[in-house]
Formats: C-alpha cells, sequence, structure tokens
C-alpha cells in the first residue's frame, strides 16, 4: 500500500492562487476593455474546437457514468476509516445534494429545455407533435439525469476517498498521489488545483449568471419592476453581499439550513402544480417517459451528431457536458463533506439514483405543465421562451387554471427558491475556492473567503455585461476542457488506490467467514 501522509504537508501553496488570479483577471480585463471583441473571441475557439467538444465531451461522460457504476461493487470501502459511519441521515444528505448539485440550473431549464426541444430536435422528425413532446422530455431527462449526477459522483469519491480514507489533502491533487507520490505537493499538484479553480469559477459563474436573469424575471412578473442588465447587476451584487458575509461569518449550519428550507418550498411549488395544473397527465409523462429514457439512453449517451448538420449538439448535450465538469469540483467536494462515513455502495447508488429521481419528477410536473399547456390547451408558452428564455416558468405559472392571488404566491415561492439556491451556489462555491487553493484546510483565512466571494460576483456581472448567457455558455464549455483531463488523471488515480480495496471485506463484529456456494455441491467456504 501507499503511504499516507497528512495535509500538513501542504501549507498554503501559493502557485495555484497566483496562477487562478492571474488567468481570471485577464479574463476580467478583456470582457471589461474590449467587451464585443471578447465576446466574438470566446465564440470563435467555441466554433474552432467544437468538432472536439462534441466527441471528446460525449466519450469521456459516457465513461465516467460507466465507471462510476461500476464503483458500487465496492460495498465495504468507506469514504473514511472502516469504522465511521454517515455523518447526516438520508433526508438532510438528500436536500444538500440537491441544493448543491442543480438548484439554479433545473429551476431555469425544467420548463425550457422541454419548450426548446418540443420545437425540433435531432431525435423527432417533426415538432409540436405528442411524439416531440415524449422526446423532449427524454432528453430533458438525459441531461439532468444519471450521466451528469455520475461526474459530480466521480469527483466527489477522489476527493472523499483520498482524503478521508488516506490522510491526505481535501483536494483534486490528493488523486494523483498513487502516481506521483509525495509530488503532488509541488509543481503538478499546484497546477491541477488551479485548472479546478478555474474550472469551478466559471462554473459558478454560469450558475449565477442565469439565477440572476431568472431572479429579475421574477421580480418583473411580481413586482413589474422592469427587466433590464442593472437589475441583474443589482442582483447579483446583494447576492455577493449575502454571500460574503455568511462565508466569511463561517456559520457551519447555514447552508444545511438553508438547503432543507429550500427543499421544502421545492415541495411545496410541487405540490402546487400538482392540485392545480393536469395531475394524472404529469404522472402519466413521468412513468411512460422514464421508460422511454431508460429505453433510449444508450443512443442518446453516444450520440454526437456526427452525420447531421447543425449546432444542436453543441448549443445542449456539449454545454451540458461542459457546466456538468466545470461545476464538478464544487459540487464534488460539497457532496464529499456531506458523505463521510458512507461506503462506495451507499454513495454510488445514493448520488446517482436520489437526486435523479426528484429531478425526474420536477421536470414531469414543471415541464410537464408548460407542455400540456402547448397541447391541449390554448398554448402561449412556446412564443413567451422564444421572446425570453429566463420567462419560462413564470409563463407556465400564468397559464395555470387558477387565481390570480395563487398564482402571485406561486410566483413569490419560485423567485424565494431561486434567490436562496442562488445565495447556496455562491456562499458554497466561494468556500469550495478557497479549501482547494488552502491545500485542503476546512477553515482558510477569513480575507482569502471574502476576496473570493467578491471575486465570483465580479466575474459573474463582468461576463453578464460582455454578453450575457451566450457568453457565459462559451465560457463554462471552455473552461470545463483542460479539467476534463484532469478528471482522466483522477479516475486512473482512483482506481490504482482501489486496486488495494478488498471488494467485500469482512465488517468488525461481523462473522468473518466466506460465503458458502452450495451450487458447487459443497458447503465448505
Amino acid at each position: 500500500m501507499w503511504n499516507e501522509k497528512g495535509n500538513s504537508h501542504l501549507q498554503q501553496p501559493i502557485l495555484p492562487s497566483l496562477f487562478s488570479i492571474g488567468a481570471i483577471g485577464l479574463t476580467l480585463a478583456g470582457a471589461l476593455i474590449w467587451q464585443s471583441e471578447f465576446a466574438y473571441a470566446l465564440d470563435y475557439v467555441s466554433s474552432y474546437v467544437d468538432g472536439l467538444l462534441r466527441w471528446w465531451y460525449v466519450a469521456l461522460v459516457a465513461f465516467l457514468t460507466a465507471f462510476v457504476i461500476w464503483l458500487g461493487r465496492y460495498k465495504n470501502v468507506r469514504l473514511g476509516k472502516d469504522y465511521e459511519q454517515p455523518e447526516y441521515r438520508l433526508f438532510p444528505w438528500l436536500a444538500m445534494l440537491f441544493a448543491a448539485g442543480t438548484g439554479v440550473g433545473l429551476l431555469f431549464w425544467s420548463i425550457a429545455e422541454p419548450i426548446m426541444h418540443f420545437q425540433g430536435n435531432p431525435f423527432t422528425s417533426e415538432g409540436f407533435t405528442p411524439s416531440a413532446a415524449s422526446t423532449a422530455i427524454q432528453l430533458s431527462f438525459f441531461h439532468w439525469g444519471l450521466n451528469g449526477w455520475a461526474i459530480f459522483a466521480l469527483v466527489a469519491i477522489a476527493f472523499g476517498y483520498f482524503s478521508y480514507r488516506h490522510d491526505l489533502p481535501l483536494a483534486p491533487r490528493s488523486a494523483l498521489y498513487p502516481f506521483i507520490g509525495e509530488r503532488i505537493f509541488g509543481f503538478w499538484g499546484h497546477v491541477v488545483d488551479a485548472l479546478a479553480v478555474f474550472a469551478t469559477v466559471f462554473g459558478l459563474a454560469t450558475t449565477l449568471g442565469l439565477g440572476a436573469r431568472q431572479t429579475g424575471t421574477g421580480l418583473k412578473w411580481l413586482f413589474s419592476v422592469e427587466a433590464s442588465l442593472w437589475v441583474e447587476l443589482s442582483v447579483v451584487a446583494v447576492v455577493t453581499v449575502i454571500a460574503t458575509i455568511s462565508v466569511v461569518s463561517g456559520v457551519r449550519r447555514g447552508v444545511k439550513i438553508l438547503s432543507e428550507v429550500n427543499l421544502w418550498l421545492t415541495l411545496i411549488l410541487l405540490a402546487a402544480f400538482m392540485i392545480i395544473g393536469p395531475f394524472d397527465y404529469m404522472a402519466g409523462l413521468l412513468v411512460q417517459e422514464i421508460g422511454g429514457y431508460l429505453d433510449s439512453l444508450l443512443i442518446m449517451t453516444f450520440y454526437v451528431g456526427a452525420n447531421e448538420p447543425g449546432n444542436w449538439q453543441s448549443t445542449w448535450t456539449v454545454f451540458f457536458w461542459g457546466w456538468w465538469l466545470a461545476w464538478s469540483p464544487f459540487v464534488g467536494l460539497f457532496i464529499a463533506r456531506i458523505s463521510r462515513g458512507r461506503t462506495l455502495r451507499e454513495f454510488v447508488f445514493g448520488v446517482l439514483l436520489l437526486p435523479t429521481l426528484v429531478t425526474f419528477v420536477w421536470i414531469s410536473v414543471m415541464g410537464g405543465a408548460a407542455l400540456h399547456s402547448e397541447l391541449f390547451g390554448g398554448g402561449g408558452i412556446v412564443e413567451a421562451v422564444n421572446k425570453d428564455i429566463a420567462y419560462a416558468l413564470f409563463a407556465t405559472i400564468e397559464h395555470l387554471q387558477t387565481t390570480d392571488s395563487i398564482k402571485f404566491l406561486m410566483g413569490l415561492v419560485a423567485t424565494l427558491l431561486i434567490s436562496i439556491y442562488f445565495i447556496t451556489s455562491a456562499d458554497s462555491g466561494a468556500l469550495v475556492v478557497n479549501i482547494i487553493l488552502s491545500g485542503g484546510q476546512l477553515e482558510p483565512p477569513k480575507a482569502s473567503r471574502a476576496g473570493w466571494a467578491i471575486g465570483n460576483g465580479v466575474l459573474t456581472a463582468v461576463l453578464l455585461v460582455a454578453g450575457g448567457i451566450a457568453v457565459l455558455q462559451d465560457a463554462v464549455i471552455l473552461a470545463a476542457l483542460p479539467f476534463s483531463l484532469v478528471i482522466v488523471a483522477m479516475t486512473a488515480g482512483l482506481l490504482k488506490a482501489l486496486h488495494h480495496e478488498p471488494l467485500a471485506a469482512p465488517r468488525e463484529g461481523c462473522k468473518q467467514h466466506r460465503a458458502a456456494e452450495p451450487w458447487t455441491g459443497s458447503d465448505k467456504a
């Protein structure tokens, strides 16, 4: 077994911070001084590497999904020592998984994406049909389902396994220990951590940008506040201030409490949609399209669009896989911190299945309400989404058959949900960046925490000014590319380390003998 070293070997490394600050500083300068040129350059580079990203991201995510499922065979290997038990019970664990992983993004896309696919996609010959509606839900399941959560799960396992089981830093560099040993505390370890921070910051900026856009839309719908760039920037400023105060104060239970509040608010909003909306259609859609999703999963997983013109694959799957990859250091570290003590089998099936199922229900209810209006009602949601994609949720609430006061309350809950998810993402994201840059220290210096919380807000604001959602999408796709190579290295390191682990070692206090095999004609162990 390779030697295990503690976090004391890594004392506030300077190089990752300098690299990250320099790269992000250059981005800020370029976006502020040459706004149109910056947006054009991002679009040009994205188009140039599009052919590479199409097959590389598809192949990588397909492999990671299969690999994480394979890791479920380790039923007695824990993210921690053999005697450790899970720190959190199932409900708060699920609440924090959902809040950290996909909260803001799912609120933004759960209606917008099905409505966009309903109008046309590569798997349907004709849009605006019942068949197109089914495919639209299946594609939304695909982009928010098992494949994406497998990315988060892999990174989280690597973080938790090497840190909690082998006492290495809670940082990406630790997964390279089986290959380079003590050199993870040198140059290559610094490079790996810096690439993780670079991807995380742009993944966070994309999430915060979408949240700001939708929060501004909610304020317009609720209080007739005219939607504008200044409103979005004001939202970013307010959230940045709150997140900075929160991350500096170091309130241990803050994120957990907000996550549980958000899960309850999510359940309230879902219940309102189910009661007021076409419940039988939503339930039928959920059951039917889970089957359709499973039936088409392999085809969708490996679809590249090699023989078809157009940019559908780049606009959707490449963007989402880039976003999940860029977001994975943040979410992976967060999930690792709340999953200490769980076995790999518990972790794999918990992280893959529980959030995925909740997500499927959410999309079936929210997206189903919108599709039902288009297929069997008065429609109008397609036009609203095409005019402003951030308006999808509120346009669907508008078309529900209920009173204006109930619609207002639902819109208020939705806007509150977006805002709290926004705050928890900004707060946790700043903390995660600091943990990585400080070499895995769980309590980084307050000045550094405040600086990165403010920096994340500034980057989000600058990218919004430079070109809005389109620039955010291009930035996150490109930022994820170098980190995708780090994920490959982390996977290889984890695989090598697990060779030293028994698949089914007896637990302490259990009867220690091999299982009998009666089908061989002998009951000898």
